[in-house]
């Protein structure tokens, strides 16, 4: 396949105004101004398109169906969604930390991949070529898997890399729930007593390894493999406390960690201590809004105001003060919503080429995989998005998604009955 005469964004350097891009068997073979096109190439005319390198989900549940109602759960909240917290329940009723509460570490997202997964389609309708897919359930959900969003193939043909993280929520078991831990004081006890039990089980297990002889074997504890075999932790953190809380807990577990949600990032204290910490940040898209069915006479506090009003300039405030920060859907499929969501922190003062590299080469960055997708360059993965028009605008339209050299068409827009959204035949 060969893209040829299209405005191509490579995002790692300059735009050309008039380029080529070439594709062979599921890699990008060349791009450039004057590249030539090979013979036996399928040739798609690009005057009046551009070319942008697929965009990456940062953080999701897609690719599991059954965790499609669990989207989002964990955002830094002391309890997950009625879903979240009944999947990982436990038979029986948790009495401390020994019982491994609402652990499930050593869950793989890449054995939990189904193609069949209907959001894979909608959110690729968006751009996204590519899922940062993690299991979402209790407190230490499972490993994830960055996943390149293709149809009818075989999961294993849909993994690009696993593990990538293990995903953390504060989650609790409620009173008279599931037992310890109930609160979220005990949620983070819980989460320093596993590091500690990790520490003591690696060094019982080096030393059963150097002389067994006359030593107890040591037990094998799966939940303790599971955070072992874990390259990065996943922690939830949307307010200024949070934050703080969260970035002093993962440099007491000596554990490298990614935050995610960063509701209240535009406060100039959030990025001092990203900045601090070094720590990345993945951002939530799901900005706050007032309800359609919300109580008019309940404006809701000044917090839940200041939040509604500020949370899309969290990005633009990150990107001042050079914190390294990626977006995630949070549940949002729909690729209108997802588009918007962009356009929301574009129009907030984020420049467009951060918001692009912020769902693009940044969180490929933050997963250690830039060295073979994010960006438009030769030898890199042939994750693409081909749009007639700026890419985030309302006016523009996908007119292909290309993963892994293989070519989709988002479905056709849905068609708004007479009366509109707001009239009586609107959704």
């Amino acid at each position: 396949m060969a893209i040829r005469n299209a405005r191509i964004v490579t995002v790692s350097g300059p735009v050309i105004a008039k380029g080529t891009v070439v594709v062979r068997k599921g890699l990008i073979e060349a791009v450039g101004e004057n590249v030539a096109v090979p013979a036996d190439a399928w040739i798609v005319e690009g005057d009046g398109l551009t070319v942008y390198p697929g965009l990456i989900d940062a953080l999701t549940t897609v690719g599991i169906p059954s965790l499609a109602a669990t989207a989002g759960a964990g955002r830094g909240a002391a309890t997950a969604t009625p879903a979240a917290t009944a999947a990982a329940t436990p038979a029986v009723r948790s009495m401390g930390p020994e019982d491994r509460p609402r652990t499930t570490s050593w869950a793989l997202a890449a054995d939990e991949i189904v193609a069949t997964d209907t959001r894979i389609a909608n959110v690729r309708a968006a751009g996204i070529t590519t899922t940062a897919t993690f299991p979402m359930r209790g407190i230490f959900g499972g490993q994830g898997a960055l996943v390149d969003l293709l149809s009818d193939e075989k999961p294993s043909k849909m993994v690009m890399l696993s593990p990538i993280g293990q995903y953390a929520a504060l989650a609790t078991g409620g009173r008279g729930g599931a037992g310890f831990p109930s609160s979220l004081m005990g949620v983070i006890a819980y989460i320093r007593q596993i590091y500690l039990d990790l520490d003591h089980y690696e060094a019982v297990k080096a030393a059963y390894a150097r002389d067994p002889r006359g030593m107890q074997r040591p037990e094998y504890d799966r939940a303790l493999e599971g955070i072992a075999a874990s390259k990065r932790l996943l922690l939830p953190a949307n307010r200024l406390v949070e934050v703080d809380r969260m970035l002093h807990l993962a440099a007491e577990l000596k554990q490298y960690t990614v935050l995610y949600g960063g509701l209240e990032a535009y406060r100039p204290e959030v990025a001092e201590l990203l900045k601090k910490y070094n720590t990345p940040l993945l951002v939530s898209l799901k900005f706050p809004v007032r309800l359609a069915d919300s109580d008019p006479d309940e404006p809701g506090t000044l917090r839940v105001l200041e939040q509604r009003d500020k949370a899309p300039s969290a990005p633009a405030a990150l990107q001042k003060a050079g914190v390294k920060f990626a977006f995630y859907s949070d549940g949002i499929e729909q690729a209108r919503d997802l588009q918007r969501a962009v356009k929301s922190a574009i129009d907030a003062g984020l420049p467009r080429a951060d918001a692009l590299r912020a769902m693009t080469l940044t969180p490929a960055e933050i997963y250690g995989v830039a060295d073979r997708t994010g960006s438009i360059e030769k030898g890199k993965i042939a994750n693409l998005v081909v749009t007639r028009g700026e890419l985030f605008d309302d006016a523009t339209t996908v007119q292909m998604i290309i993963v892994d050299g293989k070519k989709y068409e988002p479905p056709p827009a849905p068609v708004v009955p007479a009366g509109g959204r707001g009239g009586r035949g609107g959704n």
